[in-house]
């Protein structure tokens, strides 16, 4: 290929005349999958001069890479880059890499890290002796690149279960050379040294991530590594690291190096270093090491910690806020086990005081943030869970550990707020400090759970406490502390105000919130309103100002996105359905807007990111909020059941949000929108022109690739099945498009069991539903099922029976015609033993009376109908209607069951025992009636959690799948609901004696006397069921 050419190619890319640039990118695109492309990159990233162009040559080489390396990948488009080629880039890429500039190493380590993710050890088997040969030079730039060598190497075996031995020897060859890199950066303060030795952090990070290398775990390693991890932490951050612009020293290499030392020393205490932690499969590998660690190493770390914050507090250093975090998540790993609280309970009075106390107040940008960005503000304090760097959050969960498992330690933090408060109080206004008080309300709302758990000696002082020290600050000059008394209501939700009047305070000043100027303020009122509902003097005042609650809830969602507000919303549109019903048309309205404006605002922000074909695949915070909108207008159609005309016009106006989700393919938000068209066609039990809109958009939706979602489309098409039957009867094309789709499900390779099983579902309510109007259908339908249960090893037995059904329902459909297609293709015995064979696996009540029904219809034919292959068996279906008929009372106790389980309005467990037992005060060891402190480890749920889901999981997977039952579906409505199996069999019984004798001759002389009993009490239950339903028709009728 022509390097001269490519070269002017790239260049013509970096032109400004647009012209001209598409034209040098389009020819580039046809360059690439010439031969001889990726060794023309090579040359120019060896031999040019210009940075511009040869940063440009290397992202051509990284999306070369990318897309063709491996033909296997998913979505493979491009042309694959032949082996001769890969090869010359393998041995090319390292000597260039060690050459590199800065900005051409950052694209060449993607490169790097892709090879070896396929080739490395197989096609590559030198590269760790290459790597081995850069980390011994003398040079800096080949010592660097054998660096990002190994962390490459260590990124492919970070996850990896299988070849770990291979990893091992990895790690024994090449690590000892690394820690004395490392050992020796520690000693310079360039930022090249600080960038290399992040490197070195990262890559023991990734080696010890899954599991740690035997060579790890011996001593002379495991002491070098700590020593160099805790150096680190201590060495003062050279003057470059110490920009005067924050943001830039957090981003700084030293400080990014001190970040993933603390990181391992972390890493190496919670996962492996600590026994009361370790799972049982871990025990035999790591017991002896976690002993050793935790005795001779952990306390050495506490120590080298504990010095960083002293110096923190006194503001001699500075530290990140990962290394603030970091410490943080360390010392509440040493809050449980006995011998590491023995080190750090000295602590605590200081910890609280002068760390965790300030880290809780409000800092300088928290205020900007209030002030200028209230949005981002909210977005920052309500999804702090996901700030995972963040040391307000790591000081929250220390605090819920300390208390949970320290009992006596709760009144030390409460001593410390009281302090706090009782001295804003009694300060003049103008010595106030509003950020402490802001401080000590979040401190004290981050203990609600504990101080309000059950057998507490401090719930009944709390109340007071709201009443002295909340209150007053709803009426704060302060924004942030208005919001924060708000949300201080809203963590101690459960508490049970013993006065009445204080619920009434509460309940005006929450309003009065809600219309507040400041965003926050008015955000969190609403958030606290939500639980204050479970108190009967506020759900009755809130009784007469739903409606501009719901208002100003509305206006909230469309000023700002939070997902909690859309669930405040559904649970009002729930509990105060009754006031809201004559408001639905205007409420659903204004949730259709929010919902319109967030999905604009979504898809413009998704336009913007180009080449990103999966944009559909993630939820993000709109996402989440707009989900939130459809669960409430959901709900809302759900309480106007009783009101069809209100149902029909609420469909025209949701229409808009059915359309532009499914037509813009946001899949997170399908389920949603499929439950909305269900709740309209089910509650209106009628189908309305516009939901034949609905059904079109349903069927586009599943034709353009949304075959999986065949599940979430099932109830409402069920419905369109169900309610629409005479329309589907009338418009061929409707009825073709539900066939198709069943069709389409047993086609497609990329669906799974559960799919076809709805596969299954769709084409028996088709059967059930449309009686003599798809007899064209049922031939295909019957070689479906029977293929495949002939031609596949079927595991899952719920698909096997939905199968069968498939047959079943095509019997009770017509079953001359099905009894003609099976021996047209020689199934006929098969399916009969398979279904007989089968019979005590149709387990529900819908089962057994398809089964019944199907059965009748069979012996309801003429002698000279029935094939002569069965003809010697046909007596079995008399005996198979008999065992059906004997499991059928049970069946139908367990839908009652079921259904009385589904309905129920009582509460199923006492609210007590929703408390985690954690949180019990006489549950804690630590805590005892004289109040003295029980020095000893406090069992580790989380750990314990682990391990009962490892062992749930290994048990699951040791069942059979044929374990599995069909569950009842209490919300499952079909025709066959309206059947009467017993009076069904005895008509069909009798029809029988009377017309074709000597076939009910042959049926019945083979019953046994306990059968023989059955069929009696089956015609006697339906004579006793037709005496009960005409006395019923009286009754009915005398009113």
């Amino acid at each position: 290929m022509d390097v001269a050419a490519i070269r002017q190619r790239i260049s013509s890319t970096l032109d400004p005349n647009a012209e001209q640039r598409g034209q040098a990118e389009n020819d580039l695109k046809y360059a690439e999958e010439q031969l001889g492309f990726t060794d023309a990159l090579l040359n120019i990233l060896e031999a040019e001069q210009d940075t511009q162009i040869r940063l440009s040559t290397v992202v051509y080489l990284k999306n070369r890479v990318t897309r063709a390396w491996s033909p296997s990948d998913e979505l493979q488009q491009s042309k694959p880059i032949p082996e001769n080629e890969k090869t010359n880039l393998r041995n090319r890429l390292l000597p260039i890499l060690a050459a590199a500039q800065p900005q051409i190493r950052q694209q060449l380590i993607p490169i790097l890290q892709k090879i070896l993710h396929y080739d490395f050890p197989d096609k590559w088997p030198n590269f760790l002796d290459i790597t081995m040969q850069l980390l011994t030079t003398h040079d800096a730039r080949s010592v660097f690149a054998g660096l990002q060598c190994l962390l490459a190497i260590c990124r492919v075996y970070r996850f990896k279960s299988e070849n770990r031995s291979e990893f091992d020897k990895i790690v024994a060859v090449s690590f000892p050379q690394l820690l004395s890199i490392g050992q020796g950066l520690l000693d310079e303060t360039g930022d090249e040294a600080g960038e290399m030795l992040r490197t070195v952090m990262k890559t023991y990070k990734h080696a010890a991530y899954f599991e740690l290398p035997p060579h790890l775990r011996e001593h002379e390693p495991i002491v070098g590594w700590c020593s160099l991890f805790l150096r680190l932490v201590a060495k003062d951050a050279p003057p470059s690291a110490l920009s005067e612009d924050l943001d830039e020293r957090e981003s700084n290499h030293w400080w990014k190096a001190k970040k993933w030392a603390y990181y391992n020393l972390n890493r190496l205490f919670v996962r492996y270093g600590n026994p009361s932690t370790l799972q049982k499969d871990s025990w035999d590998n790591y017991s002896e090491f976690s002993k050793n660690f935790i005795n001779n190493f952990a306390p050495e770390i506490l120590t080298t910690y504990l010095r960083q914050i002293e110096k923190w507090i006194a503001k001699t250093a500075w530290l990140s806020k990962p290394c603030l975090s970091f410490t943080l998540a360390y010392l509440d790993e040493c809050v449980k086990p006995k011998s590491m609280w023995g080190h750090l309970k000295p602590h605590m009075e200081t910890l609280v005081s002068h760390v965790l106390f300030p880290i809780l107040c409000q800092s300088d940008e928290d205020i900007e943030l209030f002030e200028n960005e209230p949005q981002e503000y909210l977005s920052r304090k309500l999804t702090f869970y996901e700030e995972v760097s963040s040391p307000d959050v790591a000081a929250t969960t220390f605090l819920v550990t300390l208390t949970k498992s320290r009992k006596k330690q709760t009144f030390t933090i409460l001593n410390f707020i009281n302090s706090v408060v009782n001295k804003y109080e009694s300060a003049p206004d103008d010595q106030k400090n509003p950020r402490e008080k802001e401080g000590a309300l979040r401190m004290i709302g981050t203990l609600a759970t504990v101080i309000l758990a059950k057998k507490s000696p401090i719930a009944d002082q709390v109340e007071y406490f709201f009443v002295r020290h909340v209150f007053p600050e709803f009426r704060s000059p302060h924004g942030y502390l208005r919001a924060r008394a708000c949300d201080t209501l809203e963590k101690f939700e459960q508490l049970d105000f013993k006065d009445q009047q204080n619920l009434i305070i509460i309940y005006r000043n929450i309003l009065e919130s809600m219309a507040d100027p400041e965003l926050p303020v008015r955000v969190e009122a609403a958030l606290a309103l939500q639980p204050l509902i479970r108190h009967d003097v506020i759900r009755n005042a809130m009784q007469q100002n739903i409606p501009q609650i719901m208002q100003q809830l509305l206006k909230l969602a469309n000023e700002v996105d939070v997902d909690a507000l859309a669930n405040v919303m559904e649970d009002f549109v729930e509990v105060f359905a009754a006031e809201l019903t004559p408001f639905a048309v205007a409420l659903t309205e204004q949730l259709r807007d929010t919902y319109l404006r967030i999905i604009r605002e979504l898809l413009e922000r998704n336009g913007q990111k180009e080449g990103d074909e999966s944009y559909g695949d993630f939820l993000d915070d709109k996402s989440i909020t707009a989900l939130g909108v459809l669960q409430t207008i959901g709900t809302l159609i759900l309480t106007l059941e009783s009101t069809p005309d209100v149902l029909t016009h609420l469909e025209t106006i949701l229409m808009p949000i059915m359309t532009v989700t499914l037509e813009n393919k946001l899949y997170d938000l399908y389920n949603e929108v499929f439950e909305i068209i269900d709740s309209c066609t089910f509650s209106a039990k009628k189908i309305s022109p516009t939901m034949w809109q609905a059904f079109e958009l349903i069927h586009q939706t599943f034709k353009s690739g949304a075959e999986l979602y065949l599940e979430d489309m099932l109830p409402a098409l069920d419905n369109f099945v169900q309610f629409g039957s005479e329309t589907l009867i009338q418009n061929p094309s409707y009825l073709e498009a539900v066939a198709s789709m069943v069709y389409d499900i047993f086609q497609d390779d990329k669906v799974g069991g559960v799919d076809r099983i709805c596969g299954c579902k769709l084409a028996e309510s088709m059967m059930l539903n449309l009686p003599g109007h798809i007899d064209h259908h049922i031939p295909k339908f019957i070689e479906i099922a029977m293929t495949t249960l002939s031609n596949t090893d079927l595991k899952v037995k719920s698909y096997r029976i939905h199968l069968m059904e498939m047959v079943i329902n095509a019997l009770y459909y017509n079953a001359s015609l099905t009894l003609h297609v099976l021996e047209s293709k020689s199934w006929t015995n098969k399916f009969f033993s398979l279904w007989f064979s089968n019979i005590d696996n149709f387990t529900r009540v819908h089962d057994k009376k398809l089964s019944i029904a199907a059965i009748v219809a069979l012996l309801t034919l003429r002698a000279d109908q029935v094939p002569v292959s069965v003809q010697q068996g046909w007596p079995r279906l008399l005996t198979g209607i008999v065992r059906l008929f004997q499991t059928l009372p049970a069946a139908m106790k367990n839908r009652e069951d079921a259904s009385k389980e589904d309905f129920s309005t009582e509460e199923p467990f006492d609210a007590d025992d929703d408390e985690d037992d954690g949180d019990d005060w006489d549950a804690d060891p630590a805590w005892t009636a004289e109040g003295d402190e029980v020095e000893e480890d406090v069992r580790d749920e989380s750990s314990a959690y682990l391990q009962f889901l490892n062992e749930e999981a290994q048990k699951f997977g040791a069942l059979s799948d044929d374990d599995e039952e069909l569950e009842e579906e209490s919300l499952l409505e079909t025709p066959l609901d309206k059947v009467e199996p017993y009076g069904l069999f005895r008509d069909a019984l009798l029809q029988l004696q009377r017309e074709q004798p000597p076939l009910y001759e042959s049926l019945t002389k083979n019953l046994n006397p306990d059968e023989q009993t059955v069929v009696q009490g089956v015609v006697h239950q339906a004579e006793a069921n037709a005496v009960a339903a005409t006395q019923q028709q009286t009754n009915g009728g005398a009113h």
